[in-house]
């Protein structure tokens, strides 16, 4: 294990420990000050800080080249939160997101769901055009993880929805690790140092496991919503080693489609599916 990667997992630690002495807490009385049960918690920001500042300087070190790869889905989407209007797209350069890219499949006959303000709470991911839609592989490449076990959960696309997950899911999957705030996922490995993350997948739907050759193209998995996820999306990004611990984002351009801007519609390969 790297230095980076038992960085990571001791400030997971420090927080579980803080947050399971607050509760012990309620309930007896603890053997130590008042001040001492802060300690993990003040422990845990500063190496928080530290991992946040590790990840922006490893960032600012040779800059790779953009890759182009095909698009992993075919069909017409929108994106949201796209390194072609801000990096690091998602807020972090950690877990390998810097040029992490989320699209949702935009369907006529089945409208996405708007924002709900006040009802309904959570939707139905059946509810959701993304919902099912085939994942396809970008390249010739390696499956070198995939898991699909965890499950999909109800929409987070309402005001309540959202409050819920950032002040509660989300930060409870933080302390489950990468695998928790991905959700189902596969990574293939492109060669050159290169590897693909597709996060969110569907539970029970990989056509492929880890070791297994694919080619570009080919069904992957099902668009989901499992992990740290508002709605069915596809998460996608390049990154230049397959631990989202440790890897750096690497830079992608979609083959006659580029890299669209957020709200921008795009049509990738045939527009039709089969569920």
């Amino acid at each position: 294990m790297s230095s980076r990667s038992s960085a990571v997992v001791l400030h997971r630690v420090l927080w579980l420990v803080f947050i399971v002495q607050a509760i012990a807490s309620l309930v007896v009385e603890p053997p130590y000050p008042y001040w001492a049960g802060w300690l993990p918690a003040i422990a845990a920001m500063i190496l928080g800080v530290g991992l946040s500042r590790t990840a922006r300087n490893r960032v600012k070190g040779t800059p790779r080249d953009t890759v182009e790869v095909d698009p992993p889905v075919t069909g017409r989407w929108s994106a949201l939160n796209s390194p072609a209007d801000r990096t690091p797209s998602h807020g972090t350069h950690q877990l390998g997101q810097t040029y992490a890219i989320d699209i949702v499949r935009e369907d006529e006959s089945c409208p996405r769901p708007a924002f709900a303000w006040l009802w309904p709470v959570f939707r139905r991911n059946e509810d959701f055009p993304a919902f099912d839609a085939p994942l396809l592989a970008i390249a010739d490449a390696t499956v070198v993880h995939a898991e699909d076990g965890q499950r999909d959960h109800l929409s987070r696309n309402s005001l309540l929805g959202i409050i819920y997950l950032m002040l509660v899911e989300s930060s409870a999957r933080g302390l489950g690790g990468a695998r928790r705030v991905t959700g189902n996922h596969l990574v293939l490995e492109l060669g050159d140092g290169t590897y693909a993350m597709y996060a969110h997948l569907k539970r029970g739907s990989l056509a492929v496991r880890a070791g297994d050759r694919v080619a570009a193209g080919q069904e992957l998995a099902r668009c989901g919503n499992s992990g740290n996820s508002t709605e069915p999306h596809v998460h996608f990004q390049l990154m230049d080693g397959p631990d989202l611990d440790t890897a750096r984002g690497v830079p992608f351009t979609w083959r006659g489609v580029g890299v669209p801007k957020n709200g921008e519609t795009f049509v990738a390969g045939s527009s039709a599916y089969t569920s």
